[in-house]
């Protein structure tokens, strides 16, 4: 390192002296570092107007306090403010000479006491921490007005150390809620290398992890990497987030603006830190096509009495000795500072200047803190200056608790920063075409839950001018009736919409996952809602059950019909040779038939089902059992015949009631044992469909029904084997044919039915049972009555004992 003294910029004596580090200067010529000569010495350019307002606005603090008769009255402070370049290099050789004054060499003995009670800087955090490390042992406070890394909350580290600015844990986790408020889930990140971007990064990284915010890239340069932050550059341009959060200090910012004003990279939205937002930097002719809209907390601005008027005027003729009436000597050190002349009468900036009440704290809050140690008070003068360490000014300034000028109020926190209160600003074009940094809102850590962030929506103005809310997402939000699934390998918020299952439901935008609809209910088409299933029986009002009621009912008119023709013709040979007694009561029988099939149809209730199965069950084995007594007769008869034999007077009319009582009894037990142990009962069936519910009877126990069942099914085999024997009997016998052909389709018929019984759906089940009993008795009705109905209404001729006897004769 060079060994030539670093002056200050800025300097004047008085009985205890402020120091300050400020980046006058942005940009440092590096020395040769050959190690064969001397380093020459760092040349510095490039003014920085804000960090030269910033020196500026201490020494304004500084005559204020002095000229101020209640605080340190008899004491005058002094300063030396000293340029770092923006280099952690020089910033070292200016705490060196902070520290040490103009002791250039170590003797035996060295005075013990630094050379300023207090340090105000630095305005970067990767240099305050060096500038904090540094003074740390020796117990110097170091007040920064814009050094907000998190890094620097810790006591440990730095117990000496305070800020009039609130720590990146506030506006780190307040950016990821200002990003999910505006619903954009989908954002790039660019932070500068250094302890304050990498540090405000993770945090809000973290914080935008709670939020559910997802991150498409993470990017980071330093301001001598050039070829670094082109890929930058380069991911920007290929990334599909149209929202990039800048955690950057103003330097790097404005590398990255100048790159993205190369590329011609707009339209983004920009969200930024207060190291940025609001600097005046970064205004060129180009650069609002790229930040135009952009949002970003802003330290507040306050309005500071004479300030505005000390800047551009008072500085100059009093305390840089420039004003028209300077004297030769004045004027040399006019001439020394040729490039800070450049800015006289600049007063473009002095309306948007932010920071500057965060210096005009920390001055205040040192003088505070000297006021206390040296036991001041209004009536009397303070104690001798030289009695006092830096180490009580540390202490003194935990304690300091006061409100300045403007009304606001000064203290610090535990760990040495100061409440957090944000103004969120917009990057807008004002009525002249200028850019203006517009409040919009702000954040205030110090107020209630639900009342720290307040944003004025309306008053935004978004990339390219326009009102519209810009969208940054991965994956657009899924409406209600579908879930999200996410996509393999990428962040949660980057998912496929998938349609929910049928039957499940999902009512709220961006579910998770869909819910099944309640037994009793059906997704809708949407599959966003549930709705009452539909139910199912056969009823009488459609068109399946109409066509049924018809059959049956002209079932019934064409038994009462034969019944009526046989009740005409009762005394002709034709009936009384068929057993008229059997025939009315098969008859009979045969309409119950039809009518219990009725019972099969409309809804479902247990009375119903009850009665469906037996009344069915009963009236068949009447009907079975009828014919079955027919066909006895006819064996009977023709064994009468024979000679010697006396057969039909154990079998006369008596014992035919009596044989279908005693048949039909059984079934009555039958049925009487199935309704008494489990009977059926009305069932509403949601597994055969899922989108309906069957109303249907469940049977109760399947061993009754199907005892039913088989009952009818042995009377009419045994009837049918019976009637077969009987086939080749006389033809004035030939019934026993017609029971024949009718037991044959009966059978048919059932053994047709259990299949499709079985295997029917819903409803259908029903109706394959009330077939199965139309068509049966159908089948009985015109097997057996419809010969004779037609001997007895068209061929009249043929019904004598004559032509009966006739066919036998012949």
């Amino acid at each position: 390192m060079s060994s030539a003294r670093k002056s200050p910029v800025l300097s004047k004596e008085g009985d205890v002296t402020i120091g300050g580090v400020f980046s006058i200067h942005s940009k440092i010529t590096q020395p040769s570092l050959s190690f064969t000569e001397r380093p020459t010495i760092l040349n510095c350019t490039s003014i920085n107007l804000r960090e030269f307002r910033f020196a500026q606005t201490m020494i304004f603090a500084i005559e204020e306090i002095n000229g101020n008769k209640d605080l340190l009255p008899n004491v005058a402070i002094g300063y030396r403010i000293y340029d770092n370049c923006a280099s952690t290099l020089s910033s070292m050789r200016a705490v060196m000479a902070l520290m040490n004054g103009d002791e250039l060499t170590l003797g035996n003995s060295c005075s013990g006491q630094s050379a300023v009670h207090a340090i105000i800087g630095e305005s970067e955090s990767s240099s305050t921490i060096v500038l904090s490390r540094t003074t740390g042992p020796f117990q110097i406070p170091v007040i920064s007005h814009s050094a907000t890394c998190e890094c620097l909350s810790n006591r440990k580290e730095y117990s000496s150390f305070f800020r009039t600015i609130a720590s990146d844990l506030y506006q780190s986790r307040a950016l990821a809620q200002l990003v999910r408020h505006f619903g954009w889930t989908w954002v790039g990140t660019v932070n500068s290398d250094s302890d304050y971007g990498n540090n405000g990064m993770a945090i809000f990284l973290s914080a935008a992890k709670e939020e559910g915010v997802c991150v498409e890239y993470t990017e980071k340069f330093d301001r001598a990497e050039p070829e670094k932050l082109k890929k930058v550059v380069e991911v920007i341009k290929k990334s599909t987030a149209k929202v990039i959060v800048g955690f950057l200090a103003h330097v790097e910012m404005n590398n990255l603006l100048e790159e993205l004003s190369l590329h011609n990279i707009t339209g983004l939205q920009f969200i930024g830190v207060e190291a940025w937002i609001t600097a005046e930097s970064l205004i060129t002719p180009t650069s609002f096509s790229v930040l135009g809209g952009a949002l970003g907390f802003a330290v507040q601005k306050a309005n500071i009495s004479g300030l505005d008027d000390f800047l551009v005027r008072g500085f100059w003729e009093t305390d840089f000795l420039c004003n028209e009436t300077s004297t030769e000597t004045s004027l040399k050190t006019c001439k020394a500072s040729q490039d800070f002349l450049e800015l006289k009468d600049n007063d473009d900036d002095v309306t948007e200047l932010r920071y500057s009440t965060n210096i005009y704290k920390a001055i205040y809050a040192v003088a505070h803190a000297l006021h206390n140690i040296l036991k001041c008070s209004d009536h009397q003068e303070c104690k001798s200056p030289v009695l006092f360490i830096a180490l009580q000014v540390v202490e003194a300034l935990k304690h300091v608790n006061f409100t300045t000028n403007n009304g606001d109020k000064v203290w610090f926190d535990p760990t040495g920063a100061a409440v957090a209160r944000y103004e969120v600003v917009n990057w807008q074009r004002g009525a002249d075409q200028s850019v203006q940094f517009k409040p919009v809102g702000y954040y205030d850590a110090s107020l209630p839950s639900g009342k720290k962030f307040v944003l004025n929506t309306e008053a935004i103005m978004w990339p390219g001018g326009t009102k519209q809310l810009p969208v940054s997402v991965c994956s657009e939000s899924c409406h209600p009736g579908t879930h999200k699934v996410l996509q393999k390998g990428k962040p949660v918020c980057c998912f496929d919409c998938i349609p929910c299952p049928v039957g499940e439901f999902s009512n709220t935008t961006d579910s998770v996952d869909c819910k099944k609809c309640p037994e009793a209910y059906w997704s809708n088409q949407n599959r966003d809602a549930c709705l009452p299933k539909n139910i199912e029986f056969l009823s009488f009002v459609e068109v399946m059950g109409k066509i049924l009621v018809f059959f049956t009912l002209l079932g019934v008119l064409l038994t009462l019909i034969a019944a009526t023709l046989f009740l005409i013709n009762k005394d002709t040979p034709l009936v009384k040779a068929n057993n008229s007694e059997l025939s009315f009561l098969l008859l009979f029988s045969l309409s119950l038939c039809f009518l219990c099939s009725l019972t099969f149809i409309g809804k479902p209730t247990e009375w119903s089902c009850m009665l469906r199965h037996t009344a069915f069950g009963i009236t068949f084995v009447l009907c079975i059992s009828c014919i079955l007594g027919k066909t006895i007769v006819v064996l009977m008869a023709f064994k009468a015949t024979l000679p010697g034999n006396n057969v039909m007077k154990w079998f006369g009319p008596a014992q035919q009631r009596l044989t279908v009582l005693f048949l039909t009894f059984i079934q009555v037990i039958i049925c009487i044992l199935w309704l008494t142990i489990s009977p059926p009962f009305p069932l509403k069936n949601m597994t055969y469909y899922m989108e309906k519910i069957i109303l249907e009877c469940a049977l109760g126990s399947p061993f009754g029904f199907w005892a039913v069942l088989g009952y009818i099914g042995l009377l009419a085999l045994l009837c049918f084997v019976l009637a077969f024997l009987a086939r080749k009997l006389p033809d004035s016998f030939n019934e026993a044919k017609h029971i024949t052909f009718s037991m044959l389709i009966f059978c048919a018929v059932w053994l047709t039915f259990i299949p499709a019984y079985v295997s029917s759906p819903g409803k259908f089940t029903v109706a394959v049972e009330i077939f199965a009993i139309l068509a049966s008795s159908y089948g009985i009705l015109f097997c057996i009555f419809a010969p004779k109905c037609f001997i007895l209404v068209l061929k009249p001729e043929l019904n004598t004992k004559k032509q009966l006897l006739g066919k036998t004769q012949g």
